[in-house]
């Protein structure tokens, strides 16, 4: 009320500079400003992250897959009010292409935590990073989401204060939106009792003034403590939200480069379900050869790059001239006889006697046309350390997977056998024409049957399954890779069988000593076995092993 308004003795509004016309007129304006205020405010929104519906669909559908998000929606919304919108607005800022934050203001007052924790989590020097890993990839974007699910814990934990104070000043915003409806029943009630001279009673005149005095008063002091609370969070948020990026970051990155080592590609991903995808990521993790993800990655790169460069029946690099009848690396000098007709008996004739002058090459040997066969040794011993302190199984059986990769792309068969002693082996088949399955292809990679070492048992089963597709398909010229750590004997009959059979079926023998110098030294066993031979050591070197990636 007006300090300068004065009541008579009959309780109603004074005629001064405060008149019953005038009184009436003021409360009407103040009616006018409270019932204007909600309807002019925009609906407050309760999600950080601006989205649509797809997007929010990729949530909701996401959310209803994994049940390690739900069983973390309850865990927070055990002791948080809103965590479902926190998760839902981290979710989005990794699976959005550009994600955009609402301004503060836009924001319900009980929702401006979450929208602080995310804001932290978008500005953390980590986050582009993780999005790269996330963006477009609702399986990706959830396990981000479960990566920072202990920091969004401790997030929510240390800014409860500041949540409380929103939610208060919450309470105090719908409070004045009340206090605007109680303005205007006042105004209705105070015009009812008006006398006829336009005098209104004091009491309803004093009940309009305070409920707009109490609700003003109540809803600005809310939002100052809630904003004082939440800036003295800040600092804790942020540190909390750049450790909380970085190890879901990290997490991506290892995942992303088990993925890639596996040589599991983008389209297999997006087809699979996301339980799926979480078994294949634990199985992967959990593995033996998990921790070797960079040096299988490493291999099916050379064999990838080797591939580039190999041509079957490749002329080679030229180094110099020779005689012959090949048309195909005739010189110019001699083709330019054709173009003289006294000189084409000249061309005709040195044509049939195999004297024309051709380019020389030095070409690699055509490639082989039959199966590729990766013979693994698992014998005890390849438990050991060989290269760089990873194990000799590892450095075997991440060639075997570049050999599966390199079969694959020039449409060969492949089969993977697993051997150890006489007694123990596995055959893994790959047909060329049909999918070579994750599942079957992690079965091979860790499937380890310890024991001793036979040469004979997994070399009669590799010229066997040769001879069989010679049988059924004609098809000759396959290669044959021994990966082991072992020299051990064969007998001299099985030699001549062993000899008989490759001139017959025209396969090519590989050999690669594991860990061990004797088994690729000169006179060893597997020596007098293969037609190529070296050692793991030599895969250190990109260019010493590239050859063997090239003919094959």
């Amino acid at each position: 009320m007006d300090e300068g308004a004065s009541r008579d003795a009959g309780g109603t509004v004074g005629e001064g500079a405060g008149g019953p016309a005038d009184r009436l007129g003021a409360l009407a304006d103040l009616a006018g400003t409270w019932l204007a205020r909600p309807a002019a405010a925009p609906v407050p929104h309760t999600g950080a992250v601006v989205a649509d519906r797809f997007d929010r669909i990729a949530w909701r559908d996401t959310y209803e897959q994994s049940a390690a998000l739900r069983e973390l929606a309850t865990d927070l919304g055990e002791r948080h009010a809103h965590a479902d919108d926190l998760l839902t607005d981290a979710f989005l800022a990794a699976y959005k292409a550009a994600p955009r934050l609402r301004e503060p203001t836009a924001m319900a007052p009980s929702r401006l935590v979450n929208h602080r924790i995310v804001t932290a989590l978008l500005e953390s020097p980590d986050f582009a990073e993780l999005h790269r890993e996330t963006v477009g990839d609702p399986y990706a974007a959830a396990m981000a989401v479960l990566a920072q699910g202990t920091a969004l814990r401790r997030m929510l934990d240390d800014s409860r204060a500041a949540r409380d104070r929103d939610e208060r000043a919450d309470r105090a915003g719908r409070a004045a939106e009340d206090a605007a409806e109680a303005v205007a029943e006042a105004l209705r009630q105070a015009a009812d009792e008006a006398d006829e001279d336009g005098s209104v009673p004091a009491p309803a005149a004093d009940a309009v003034a305070g409920a707009a005095e109490e609700a003003e008063v109540a809803a600005r002091r809310a939002a100052a403590d809630a904003a004082r609370s939440l800036a003295a969070a800040v600092p804790g948020v942020r540190a909390a939200a750049r450790g909380a990026v970085a190890a879901s970051a990290a997490a991506a990155r290892q995942e992303a480069a088990l993925v890639r080592a596996w040589g599991v590609g983008s389209g297999e991903l997006e087809r699979m379900s996301f339980d799926e995808r979480a078994r294949l990521a634990e199985r992967l993790r959990a593995g033996r050869l998990a921790e070797w993800a960079e040096l299988i990655g490493r291999f099916r790169q050379m064999a990838d790059g080797e591939r580039a460069r190999k041509v079957e029946n490749a002329t080679g690099e030229l180094i110099g001239v020779t005689l012959g009848d090949d048309l195909s690396r005739v010189v110019p000098s001699e083709l330019a006889h054709l173009g003289l007709p006294e000189l084409r008996a000249v061309f005709a004739a040195r044509y049939a006697a195999g004297e024309l002058m051709l380019y020389d090459s030095q070409g690699e040997r055509a490639t082989g046309r039959g199966a590729v066969i990766a013979c693994v040794d698992t014998s005890h011993s390849m438990y050991e350390a060989g290269p760089g302190g990873i194990t000799r199984e590892a450095w075997a059986k991440a060639c075997a997977l570049a050999l599966l990769d390199q079969a694959r792309h020039a449409g060969r068969d492949f089969v993977g056998i697993v051997f150890s002693a006489a007694d123990k082996l596995r055959v893994f088949r790959f047909p060329a024409g049909a999918p070579a399955g994750l599942g079957r292809t992690l079965d091979f990679a860790e499937t380890f049957l310890g024991g001793g070492t036979s040469y004979q048992r997994p070399l009669s089963a590799a010229r066997e399954l040769l001879e069989e597709e010679f049988a059924a398909a004609a098809r000759t010229r396959g290669d044959i890779v021994m990966l082991t750590d072992d020299d051990c004997g064969v007998t001299e009959a099985w030699m001549r069988d062993w000899n008989d059979a490759k001139r017959r079926l025209g396969f090519r023998v590989f050999g690669v000593g594991i860990g061990a110098p004797r088994v690729a030294a000169a006179g060893s066993v597997l020596a007098a076995l293969c037609d190529n031979l070296r050692s793991v050591e030599d895969f250190t070197d990109v260019h010493a092993a590239a050859d063997l990636f090239r003919v094959i």
